[in-house]
């Protein structure tokens, strides 16, 4: 046999090889032993998760010489005809090319025919959500009662694109993403079985680059040693994955943290220089706020972040330049205007402005913290207060008509004759008539006006 890359050489072929998918394994182990197979069964789930390898190794565990048993014996003339793709039995297609109704009638009719040599006769569509309404449909019937000794299994990376009719006939099975661990030994594992030398921190690249799929990290693996031979460099991995420096993703959250507006331009031109789009540099600008979060909220860090302790110790000071409400604030707004970068015409335009805002954030004050200097100021105003504030009405102030003086006023006007017979002003009426009340309002407003022009 010619050269088989790892993803396809290194592919389980039991279920306790399966990486990360405990649930699904133990449920699918224990229904075989107990006699409990189902007549259809979906498999969801992102891509390279294990779920078109784990319906081949349900497909062998059914026909297996020894069983049906949980664990195959992959020697047998059953499990290498379906290892090897060319079981008669074992039907393997994709929805894409079968989207028809045709296709799907032509498949029921190949159901009326018992299995030529296995014990079951099982037929695994792979992106079954790319069926058109009418194949769907089709197949409703046959999967409530399909024939004796017949299984489907649907894989689908787009669960909610299955209509709920074909859905209530099967049994569901969600696959997770493998978490980072599990990736990166499986990796050293392979690594080890080919002799190949590459660091953990090389591991870590490729395994963050791989985002929860297995399949996807074996792959850049193999594209490693196809670029740089058994002895893998860390330097190489970057450039083949064409991951962005590091030390970059520093310089610029030390650019807003600091507020060093000026260093904005400069570094955008080594983002363009360096070849990144500008647009994935701004994801990898998310994900090192995300990081520096990360490292502010949580004490112990070595099994969320997969660097090494240097890195690490290198975020501990980039994130001890600002509180953790400010790096989430920063946070959020890199998400925000993620869209935008998305549908811009000019990027670069776009990024600069949004990191020189970013840099102006710690100017912000919480709104809570003007409410506060707002209950100061109402508390402590007082005629005193205002008359410190503006010495000219202060003057004014002293020079306000005594109690006395507005008394002696409506006695002379209560005592007059003249008055008899028209209406009373009050008495507030006739201290606002004095010339000493009128000059200082008239100050108190000018005071009033001259500071809010200052504002504006």
């Amino acid at each position: 046999m010619g050269y088989l890359v790892y993803a396809r050489k290194y592919r389980p072929k039991t279920f306790e090889e399966m990486i990360g998918q405990k649930a699904v394994v133990q449920t699918l182990y224990n229904a075989i032993k107990n006699e409990r197979v189902a007549q259809a069964y979906i498999f969801s789930g992102m891509r390279g998760v294990g779920k078109t390898t784990a319906a081949r190794i349900l497909a062998k565990a059914l026909n297996c010489k020894e069983g049906p048993t949980p664990v195959p014996c992959n020697q047998c003339n059953f499990c290498l005809e379906i290892d090897e793709d060319r079981s008669l039995d074992v039907i393997e297609i994709d929805g894409a090319s079968h989207a028809l109704v045709d296709d799907v009638r032509a498949l029921q009719e190949g159901l009326q025919y018992k299995p030529v040599n296995s014990r079951y006769k099982v037929i695994i569509i792979d992106e079954v959500h790319m069926l058109g309404k009418s194949a769907f449909n089709a197949l409703l019937k046959t999967l409530e009662e399909p024939p004796e000794n017949t299984v489907f299994i649907f894989a689908t990376t787009e669960f909610h694109k299955v209509p709920a009719t074909i859905v209530s006939r099967c049994q569901c099975f969600n696959f997770k993403r493998i978490i980072h661990k599990d990736i990166s030994e499986h990796l050293k594992y392979i690594a080890k079985e080919e002799n190949i030398s590459i660091t953990s921190a090389g591991l870590n690249l490729l395994t963050e680059a791989a985002d929860g799929s297995l399949r996807d990290a074996q792959s850049l693996l193999d594209q490693a040693v196809s670029f740089s031979g058994n002895d893998i460099k860390e330097d190489d991995l970057k450039e083949i994955l064409a991951t962005v420096n590091q030390e970059l993703l520093f310089q610029f959250s030390s650019a807003v943290l600091e507020e060093k507006p000026d260093r904005i331009f400069e570094l955008v031109e080594k983002v363009i220089d360096s070849g990144y789009d500008l647009r994935y540099f701004h994801e990898q600008l998310i994900q090192h706020f995300r990081n520096l979060l990360l490292i502010r909220s949580v004490k112990d860090t070595r099994d969320i972040l997969p660097f090494g302790d240097k890195v690490l110790e290198k975020l501990r000071t980039e994130a001890g330049k600002a509180s953790k409400e400010e790096i989430l604030r920063y946070l959020d707004v890199l998400q925000e205007w993620e869209q935008g970068l998305k549908y811009t015409s000019h990027p670069r335009i776009y990024l600069e402005s949004s990191l020189i805002k970013l840099c102006h954030f710690k100017q912000i004050v919480p709104l809570k913290k003007i409410i506060e200097q707002l209950k100061e100021k109402r508390d402590g105003f007082s005629p005193r207060s205002s008359s410190r504030a503006f010495p000219q009405v202060r003057e004014k102030l002293d020079e306000r008509p005594k109690i006395s003086e507005i008394k002696q006023i409506k006695l002379e006007n209560s005592g007059n004759p003249s008055n008899k017979g028209i209406k009373k002003e009050s008495n507030t009426d006739k201290a606002l008539k004095d010339p000493k009340v009128q000059e200082f309002m008239d100050t108190f407003k000018a005071q009033i006006i001259s500071v809010e022009e200052k504002k504006i």
